[in-house]
């Protein structure tokens, strides 16, 4: 084929969603240009682990670079670390840091950020989990607080830096308070004697009736008592009105210490400033599609995964932003782009949920089935190890994950700060 007949596409994201579509799409037909910002795919399901302590974060991030070389059938397909800022949709042309890319297809696979609910100023002061560099933030301020707490001889002082709120109660947010009260339990008498696990408060605040509002109510309730044994302290039907000075105001005047809160409560989709045909985002800042992902009023945009809001009877307020609904829109996209045509339109597979709450603790429902503890918690790490990308990658994972369980240490508790000179400007950049 000639090489100047070939339609150029450019994906914006280097997550499930543009991976899936970029393995699948026809290099022979198409030049394909991947935008992300990072040089590397992560495994967002895992970060949680990486903010506790539980594994390094290299075992859950894999070179991009490295995993195209495996799809290239032809010449044509390339990578940009870069931030992609504005699409013009009359010029087709994508900016970003560093240059103007035409396209003949935009593939937008960006996935989410954070949502502070109108509460911009937590920006600056809460800890979040929507990348590894947050991940890896947030395990580097607990160690350090453990560090501290442990030369700190007032225990009021103590008790104070040793308080963590989690506040959103969907998997995450049960996930990580689950990690803090493991650590709570098990890490903290072993290797910080002289810190007493009661100077540890753990408190996780949802706003609605239950945990994990997404699974069953058996699922909820089951998490509920899982972290109860680990000693996490859960607020219900309760929201964070204001976070300063270390303390959470709550909707209903109660106050609480929080030295370190971690935010896991929404997520919204990544901004981007269009022009050319008018793009309106719907609920949480997700791009309207129809049921090809095609994005609402534009030609040859699509919109795959957690930024593409696809609203239909069974889910009328749009897919849950899971890897699997990026997956399965990335393969039909790929599949009708291929093809020339669009056919059937997408309709989700739903493969079940689950969430952990530590070792041997656990809830999985799979449609109609649900179950728990040991072998839910054996489940899980199954389909998490199998969905890690580069057996390097599942056998790190899975060797720290043994490890830990027999001998609850592990060595991703070092606590490395970075240098600060020379100053890097580029790193900067919002």
């Amino acid at each position: 084929m000639d090489k100047s007949a070939k339609k150029k596409i450019v994906v914006i994201g280097g997550g499930f969603a543009g991976l899936n579509f970029i393995k699948r799409i026809d290099k022979e037909k198409f030049d394909v240009t991947l935008i992300d910002r990072n040089n590397f795919h992560s495994f967002p399901p895992l970060f949680y682990q990486v903010a506790s302590a539980g594994i390094d974060a290299s075992g859950i991030c894999f070179p991009l670079r490295r995993e195209l070389r495996k799809y290239r059938k032809a010449e044509g397909l390339y990578f940009n670390m870069t931030r992609a800022k504005s699409i013009d949709t009359n010029a087709r042309t994508v900016t970003t840091d560093e240059e103007v890319i035409p396209y003949d297809k935009l593939i937008i696979a960006a996935g989410t950020t954070n949502n502070f609910f109108n509460m911009p100023e937590l920006r600056d002061s809460v800890y979040t989990l929507k990348s590894i560099s947050e991940a890896i933030r947030c395990r580097n301020d607990i160690m350090d607080r453990l560090e501290r707490a442990c030369m700190e001889r007032d225990p009021e002082k103590r008790r104070r830096m040793l308080s963590f709120v989690v506040i959103g109660g969907g998997p995450t947010g049960v996930e990580v308070a689950g990690a803090l009260g493991e650590m709570k339990r098990y890490i903290i008498p072993r290797e910080y004697r002289q810190i007493a696990p009661e100077d540890i408060s753990i408190t996780l605040i949802e706003g609605t009736d239950r945990v994990l509002r997404t699974m069953s109510e058996k699922s909820s309730a089951e998490a509920g008592e899982y972290l109860k044994s680990l000693m996490v302290h859960v607020k219900l039907g309760h929201n964070m009105k204001t976070y300063s000075d270390d303390t959470v105001t709550m909707d209903n005047g109660e106050t609480l210490d929080a030295a370190m809160l971690i935010w896991t409560a929404g997520v919204k989709g990544v901004d981007f400033e269009f022009t050319g045909d008018t793009i309106k985002p719907g609920r949480g800042n997700r791009i309207e599609v129809d049921q090809y992902c095609r994005v609402k009023g534009v030609n040859d945009v699509y919109a795959l995964g957690d930024i593409a809001l696809m609203t239909t009877d069974d889910y009328p307020n749009g897919h849950p932003q899971l890897a699997q609904v990026a997956i399965q829109q990335a393969i039909m996209v790929a599949r009708d782009i291929n093809r020339g045509k669009v056919t059937g339109g997408f309709k989700y597979n739903d493969k079940g949920t689950m969430a952990t709450v530590g070792r041997n603790r656990a809830v999985v429902d799979l449609n109609h089935i649900h179950f728990k503890g040991f072998f839910a918690w054996i489940t899980w790490m199954v389909v998490h190890l199998m969905s890690l990308l580069g057996m390097r990658n599942k056998v790190s994972v899975f060797i720290d994950w043994v490890w830990d369980y027999f001998t609850y240490s592990s060595s991703t508790r070092l606590l490395m700060h970075p240098g600060k000179y020379p100053l890097r400007k580029r790193w900067l950049k919002e």
